[in-house]
């Protein structure tokens, strides 16, 4: 059975027309803003319609923070002249500014080591600004910043862009929604892909809301074009990928939600590594149905999900999940093969290295 989903401004509707929480359908899923609304935003509502307690006159409806980039299809810059005076223009300088400080959260958190990790922003129909080449992530500076089109061709920047921007352009090619994408090596989503684990579904609700599923993709050379198509493809139906022996990536509609994805990716994978180590590895998990409110939160939110479809029995089948071995003392008359010991061939086999050992000295 589906429930229906209440965002914020459903909330607001609901309680303007003089309706109340009691009024609420049986099962109604409620956003954290719209759970806001309910409790703080208008107030109680009277019998007769109306708010017991009234706005300021002065006050104006709360935003939410958007970070994302908006171009005018059809108008990127062309010439050389127009090409460096948007490189250079407040709007790009900003977002800018928010990839270094983004870089630096990145190697704070030590997601990044050397040279390694990359963001990248898409800014016009054919305009990608990306991290530079050889650089830590810690200490990039605005002047370092590339202007790329989307076949990796440099307009701007005098440093040398990352070879690796090719992944991420793939990405934006077949996905239009990814309008950021961030690249890192988090040591425990790391961990995971070197592994070749796809990190299973259905235990902790922010992961299935922000993340969905994440992908696993094949390992190809790091910026080659092998790699991109693998990544690319994976990356058409999850926000977040684990490239098989090299990293995660990850997508969203700003660099800011990007990168929001990429700490719920390390987050995640290291809380499930902690939890496959206790209790002999029985992990729990929710039930299919309140899987389906999840996605559909999901969807409210402006997120697709490759699930969406599926039966409450496949959203949470995590058969193909192996927490790994449990480690224990071995039993000493069982051998490392499994085959149990002859007490007499023991014997004698220590008699005779006691007789060995007699003739060396």
């Amino acid at each position: 059975m589906s429930h229906k989903v209440f965002t914020a401004a459903d909330i607001e509707a609901h309680l303007k027309s003089g309706k109340t929480a009691a009024d609420l359908p049986k099962g109604a899923v409620l956003t954290p803003s719209a759970r806001d609304v309910l409790r703080d935003g208008i107030g109680p509502v009277r019998a007769g319609g109306g708010s017991n307690f009234a706005a300021p006159a002065a006050y104006a409806d709360p935003i939410f923070p958007d970070y994302e980039f908006k171009w005018t299809p059809g108008n990127d810059p062309k010439t050389p002249a127009e090409i460096q005076a948007f490189f250079h223009s407040p709007a790009i300088v900003e977002l800018k500014q928010r990839m270094v400080d983004i870089g630096k959260r990145m190697w704070a958190r030590e997601y990044t080591d050397g040279n390694g990790g990359n963001l990248t922003i898409r800014v016009g129909d054919n305009l990608v600004l990306c991290t530079p080449t050889l650089v830590s992530k810690g200490f990039m500076t605005l002047e370092q910043m590339c202007l790329v089109d989307m076949e990796g061709v440099q307009l701007a920047g005098k440093y040398k862009r990352t070879s690796e921007c090719m992944t991420h352009l793939a990405i934006m090619k077949r996905q239009p929604k990814a309008k950021a994408c961030c690249h890192a090596h988090p040591p425990h989503g790391t961990a995971f892909a070197v592994a070749g684990v796809q990190p299973p579904t259905c235990m902790i609700p922010e992961a299935e809301v922000f993340l969905g599923q994440i992908g696993l993709s094949k390992y190809e050379t790091p910026g080659t074009p092998a790699n991109a198509v693998a990544v690319g493809d994976a990356a058409v139906e999850h926000m977040a990928v684990l490239m098989v022996n090299h990293g995660v990536i990850t997508w969203g509609k700003d660099i800011e939600d990007s990168y929001w994805k990429m700490e719920n990716v390390e987050s995640y994978c290291k809380t499930i590594w902690v939890a496959s180590q206790l209790n002999g590895g029985k992990l729990l998990t929710i039930t299919g149905g309140q899987a389906k409110e999840l996605i559909a939160l999901r969807k409210v939110l402006g997120m697709e999900d490759k699930r969406a479809n599926w039966t409450e029995c496949q959203l949470c089948d995590n058969a193909e999940f192996n927490p790994g071995t449990v480690c224990q003392i071995p039993d000493k008359a069982v051998s490392s093969s499994g085959t149990k010991l002859d007490p007499e061939a023991e014997k004698l086999v220590q008699l005779l290295t006691e007789q060995i050992l007699a003739a060396v000295k």
